[in-house]
């Protein structure tokens, strides 16, 4: 479709639009120094004719993947490992024009990549591919490696030599193609190919895609019309430092629209260095904004292991609660799934054909695909499935001998359970959302968020100009006593509706219903319970000593209670600052996103075109925030003190005291 089709007729000359209202701004001089930053990029999002959604995320991941799920082929190579650092833009094209573009590592930079995997696995970095002899020496220690560590997906070791030996294979296979300090760039005419699938087999092939720099598909799918360019990158952990580098400089590209950004934590349990700080370069680029789809992959990983499923949704809760565009997927199961729907038995359900690469392993023994493997466990140990699939895992059968069975029993409705339970179809379902419905008015709705503070300016300077032209001696007394009258009336009317509006927040609080409050508050508890754990684990007994003697420096020794009272007393104070820092983050949020609020609500803006300001309503929240906050302080002050405050049966006979308590911590100690 046409991009301008999709933009509202009277937004057709959009940007000389903008530029006039900006002009306006320029021909003021109290109002030149104004930053218009921030709309310059939000009109060029709106402008422009592509937007560029850039999948990023660590090797093994499962970007590629999810991109073959999104748009339901399999155009891009996916393997674990560190296998390729290729760069690959998809694009739009009708079908008749569909067309792939390859563009090869130079010689120097395979050369390079082989030198740093061959340091990773000991092996010496110095040997030149350039030599035949050497290629045959390098794939003899890559099979010996998978060998001994059982099997190429084994151990990160094995994977290093499989992605090892796949550059060097791809390496002597396109020797005719890979200049040696160039990047060399073809059409797929070049290499005869006559369609789309068979260049992108090509591309997708294991040893091709290791010596790909960069490969431009364009192809025939809805999600990409309106000028969407899906865009693959490399690991961010890549070997190759300026592999990574390049996903880095697409994040803080302008040109760069949104982020899917594909995260390892539901297979690692948390957060690794470099997705944290990629998570910082997304919120730094101003032409990225809030379009950014967080995707927790792997999560199948997460059925058989309750420690990790917890910490995963901690991390949810703690670090991703302020966005809904977050999805938990297997990207693996799901698009492999979608594919073998069109198999049967005859092909084994796709063992013959979508996997027969992969079925064929060392010595002619069939191997097992990875999709097989994750199929299994889903089926036998996942607890996923409804009651009515009454599957078996056969111990005395093959992985692969299991899995045609399975699919010979239970067939479609089976395979369709676990595309669903795989999270591609929710995934998918946003992503299209968000491409067909929600873009354009989002990125008009931006532009206009960033036009507003502009406008206000503007109108205030006006209005101020307005006031002194009416300030001057005129004889229409009657027109301002009728001008006067309704904007009383008008004021009245923000008034009520500015108490409204707070009654309505204020009943939200109090009836639990304020999901951001309530987040906050819930993560205070957390922090309280996370740190009073912290406190007794590392109590020590020796140091509440120390302390009491301290302050006491006549005596040269303390009794028993003082020790009791000084741990006591330590353990109050530390939950108080905690208490204290906790309230004051939560009290700040909730008045922050309460100004938030007002300021996006109609009758501040008509307050702002009645009096060229807000009347005083954030002031007065901010006094009111100050308040709050003091009384809440107090309270949590005197809240710690019942730590150290004794009940009257305290020094009752035949009850537990903390006397004995202390005692027992001293006996263990």
């Amino acid at each position: 479709m046409n991009r301008m089709n999709r933009i509202p007729t009277q937004c057709q000359d959009l940007q000389d639009q903008v530029e006039n209202l900006l002009k306006l701004l320029h021909q003021e001089p109290t109002l030149r120094q104004q930053d218009t930053t921030a709309v310059r990029s939000s009109l060029n999002k709106v402008i422009s004719p592509k937007f560029e959604i850039v999948f990023a995320g660590a090797f093994s991941a499962g970007k590629s993947m999810l991109i073959n799920a999104l748009l339901g082929r399999e155009l891009l190579y996916s393997a674990e490992g560190h296998a390729t650092g290729t760069e690959c833009y998809i694009e739009y094209a009708e079908p008749e024009k569909e067309r792939v573009v390859l563009t090869f590592l130079s010689g120097e930079e395979i050369q390079e990549q082989v030198a740093i995997l061959r340091k990773e696995l000991g092996l010496d970095p110095s040997a030149k591919i350039q030599q035949p002899e050497v290629i045959e020496i390098i794939r003899e220690q890559c099979d010996a490696i998978i060998k001994n560590e059982g099997g190429e997906n084994k151990s990160e070791r094995a994977k290093q030599a499989k992605a090892l030996k796949l550059l060097v294979d791809g390496f002597e296979a396109n020797k005719e193609c890979i200049y040696s300090a160039e990047n060399a760039i073809y059409s797929m005419e070049q290499f005869n190919f006559s369609n789309l699938k068979e260049a992108a087999s090509y591309a997708r092939r294991g040893m091709n895609s290791a010596v790909l720099k960069r490969v431009e598909y364009y192809c025939h799918h809805p999600l990409l019309e309106d000028g969407n360019v899906i865009i693959d990158t490399p690991g961010i952990d890549a070997p190759v430092e300026k592999d990574a580098q390049i996903t880095y400089d697409k994040i803080e590209n302008p040109e760069t629209s949104a982020v899917v950004c594909v995260l390892k934590a539901a297979a690692a349990g948390d957060m690794t260095t470099e997705e944290t700080e990629l998570l910082e370069k997304m919120r730094e680029n101003p032409g990225i904004r809030d379009r950014v789809f967080y995707v927790f992959n792997r999560i199948d990983e997460t059925w058989y292991n309750s420690q990790l499923r917890q910490r995963l949704e901690s991390l949810i809760i703690s670090d991703f609660r302020d966005t809904e565009r977050i999805y938990k997927t297997s990207g693996l199961l799901g698009f492999y799934s979608s594919l073998i729907l069109e198999t049967n038995g005859s092909d084994r359900f796709g063992l013959d054909s979508i996997f027969a690469n992969s079925v064929k392993g060392l010595d002619e023994e069939e191997e097992t695909p990875q999709f097989v493997y994750a199929f299994n466990n889903y089926c036998g140990t996942s607890r996923k499935l409804p009651s009515n699939f009454r599957v078996s895992i056969n111990g005395f059968e093959s992985p692969n001998k299991n899995y045609v069975r399975i699919l010979e029993e239970w067939g479609k409705p089976l395979i369709e359970q676990l595309i669903k339970d795989s999270g591609i179809e929710e995934f998918r379902d946003g992503v299209t959302r968000y491409l067909k419905e929600e873009k354009r008015p989002q990125l008009f709705a931006n532009l206009a968020d960033d036009l507003q503070n502009i406008c206000i300016q503007l109108q205030k300077n006006y209005l101020a100009t307005q006031q002194n032209l009416a300030s001057q001696p005129q004889e229409i007394e009657a027109m301002k006593i009728q001008e006067l009258s309704l904007l009383n009336s008008q004021l009245q009317e923000v008034g009520e509706e500015f108490s409204e509006h707070i009654s309505e927040e204020v009943n939200l609080l109090v009836t639990n219903k304020c999901d951001g409050f309530e987040a906050d508050f819930n993560q205070l508890q957390s922090r309280m319970i996370r740190r009073l754990d912290e406190l007794l684990d590392t109590f020590s007994v020796e140091a509440a000593y120390s302390r009491a003697t301290i302050n006491h420096p006549r005596n040269a020794t303390a009794p028993l209670l003082a020790v009791l009272v000084e741990a006591l007393y330590y353990l109050a104070n530390q939950l108080e600052d905690i208490l204290v820092d906790s309230t004051q983050s939560v009290v700040s949020g909730f008045f922050q996103s309460l100004i938030d609020r007002v300021r996006k609500s109609e009758y501040y803006r008509q307050l702002y075109r009645l009096l060229g300001n807000d009347g005083g309503i954030e002031q007065h929240l901010k006094e009111v925030e100050k308040a709050v906050t003091t009384a809440l302080i107090s309270a949590a002050r005197i809240e710690c003190d019942r730590f150290v405050r004794e009940s009257p049966r305290f020094y009752d006979e035949g009850t537990f005291s903390m006397m004995l308590f202390i005692l027992e911590i001293i006996h263990k100690k």
